[in-house]
């Protein structure tokens, strides 16, 4: 099977891993089944875990963490009434953070090349595994493995494209993103991942220079459209036969909502340019009924309000009301680079 590799790429990664004694496999082999052109599949450079995902990282409270600017973007999960935040200048560097609350197992994924973080649940067919940074891209984007069955699997496709679990589509575990700001103001006690990794990296330093904000892709996708720049954040979500994306300009003048009726079902997408989100959830609840949710102004972490006096925050749950404690249910969706979506969804429609 044959890999290709770009080489001002593979400079790029070995950059990541100077100084460092991270070992790096380069002799994995691989089934020769995949569900993705194999001549689309690339090597990154460092190999399998020359990008070194975490596991059980060491957390800290909003106060400690002196290497976020207001800007940057962090991953908040929230399990068992519990509220951990992922910062992306951690996962620029290590793009996994396997981690546990209670019985819950999930791995934060994040691509930085598409500027994608899906929280993958861990425990496959009850086998509980760690996922790990096989070294390879698809369409610029993240190829996790998960080490139970070494099996690649595509973290925008949702899919596991080579080896034993091959076909096998992951459970996604609900998370947010928004930036620093936001999440020190709405989450002031959670804690988030330090720079305490064991790994001697500049967590300050974003390590792809200016690839957030130019024109260039380091690696070939398989589909463009130039309707939106390249790098623009766009919030997505995957249905059986749709994809359809949503804008932040869509929420430029705070918290609002767009109600959709897609494929049957009721949406609510929630977001706010100025506090940097877009969440979107199901208007029916678990048990069948459908309840009328309209967007809250000024009471972060609540965006949400229903005809039944229940409030819910950003995470989907309602903390007040007779509901107290029940969830929406979250779509299948994430935030990406507009054209990562393209490359994977070229039908993606966007509303706006």
């Amino acid at each position: 099977m044959k890999y290709i590799s770009k080489i001002s790429a593979i400079l790029l990664l070995v950059v990541l891993l100077i100084g460092c004694e991270d070992s790096v496999n380069t002799t994995t082999k691989f089934s020769s089944d995949w569900l993705v052109p194999q001549d689309e599949v690339f090597d990154g450079g460092p190999g399998r875990d020359g990008i070194p995902a975490l596991s059980n990282p060491n957390f800290v409270g909003n106060s400690s963490i002196n290497f976020m600017k207001n800007n940057d973007l962090i991953i908040g999960v929230k399990l068992d009434g519990e509220i951990r935040g992922y910062p992306h200048p951690i996962l620029d560097w290590h793009e996994i953070i396997n981690d546990q609350i209670n019985d819950n197992y999930f791995s934060v994924t994040y691509c930085p090349l598409t500027g994608s973080a899906i929280n993958y649940n861990r425990d496959l067919n009850g086998n509980i595994t760690t996922f790990g940074v096989s070294g390879l891209l698809y369409n610029t984007n993240l190829i996790p493995y998960d080490r139970a069955t070494n099996s690649n699997w595509s973290q925008m496709k949702l899919l596991c494209v080579n080896g034993k679990l091959i076909g096998k589509t992951p459970e996604i575990f609900n998370s947010i993103e928004t930036n620093w700001s936001t999440w020190q103001k709405i989450f002031p006690d959670a804690k988030v991942v330090s720079s305490n990794t064991g790994y001697d990296r500049n967590y300050s330093n974003y390590p792809y220079g200016n690839y957030k904000s130019d024109n260039n892709l380091l690696f070939p996708v398989s589909g463009s459209n130039n309707k939106f720049p390249k790098k623009e954040r766009v919030h997505g979500i995957i249905l059986e036969n749709r994809t359809i994306a949503f804008r932040f300009n869509s929420f430029s003048s705070g918290i609002s909502s767009i109600t959709q009726k897609i494929d049957g079902k009721g949406i609510i997408i929630v977001g706010s340019a100025p506090d940097k989100f877009i969440v979107s959830y199901y208007t029916n609840l678990p048990n069948g009924n459908n309840i009328s949710l309209t967007a809250v102004q000024n009471k972060l972490p609540i965006i949400l309000t229903d005809n039944e006096g229940n409030y819910w925050d950003i995470f989907g749950q309602a903390v007040e009301g007779p509901r107290l404690g029940q969830r929406l249910k979250q779509t299948k969706s994430f935030i990406a680079y507009w054209f990562a979506w393209v490359a994977f969804y070229p039908n993606i429609e966007v509303i706006e």
